[in-house]
């Protein structure tokens, strides 16, 4: 009688066992679809805020960009004197401080495109540099005219630099 009450509890406790260990199954899939889903919510909704302070880091840099250019930058920056190493390091020192204006601009645009906008504003920097090591450069006026020259004949760093900040924020449309 013993054995025949255990075989019956037994036999009684499979169903229940069965339907506990579905409902498991069950609620720990609704549970990861919900976590799934508030993810992807709370991700939708920080992506929405985001999206201006993103194409506003884009449009500093590309402003950055179009300053830094050396024909803007020669016709902006006017000499203090007629020293080329004097006139050299304003040019240099208004780069630079362009660059640290914006320095923040980083935390909202790719690694590849900063890079690109680093690379394109040091090139610029040895573009002023080179045109003043010239034996023909010898006052400030005379590397405002040799990097005018320079940059007649082949694009700007800038330009590609340029290029890639539209491409890169027409792939986020």
């Amino acid at each position: 009688m013993e054995l025949s009450r255990i075989i019956d509890l037994f036999l009684f406790a499979i169903p229940s066992l069965i339907t506990g260990v579905i409902a498991y199954y069950f609620f720990r899939e609704h549970t990861k679809n919900e976590d799934g889903r508030r993810r992807f919510l709370l991700k939708k909704d920080m992506q929405v805020s985001a999206m201006p302070l993103r194409l506003q880091a884009y449009e500093r840099m590309a402003i950055f960009l179009e300053r830094i250019t050396p024909s803007k930058l020669i016709v902006r920056t006017q000499p203090i004197s007629s020293d080329k190493d004097a006139y050299e390091s304003l040019l240099i020192q208004s780069i630079e401080q362009e660059f640290e204006h914006n320095l923040s601009q980083q935390i909202y645009i790719s690694d590849k495109c900063w890079n690109i906008i680093t690379t394109a504003k040091n090139t610029t920097i040895q573009l002023i540099r080179k045109a003043s090591l010239l034996e023909k450069t010898d006052t400030a006026n005379k590397l405002r005219e040799v990097v005018l020259t320079e940059m007649m004949d082949r694009h700007s760093p800038s330009d590609a630099a340029l290029a890639f900040i539209k491409e890169e924020v027409s792939d986020m449309w």
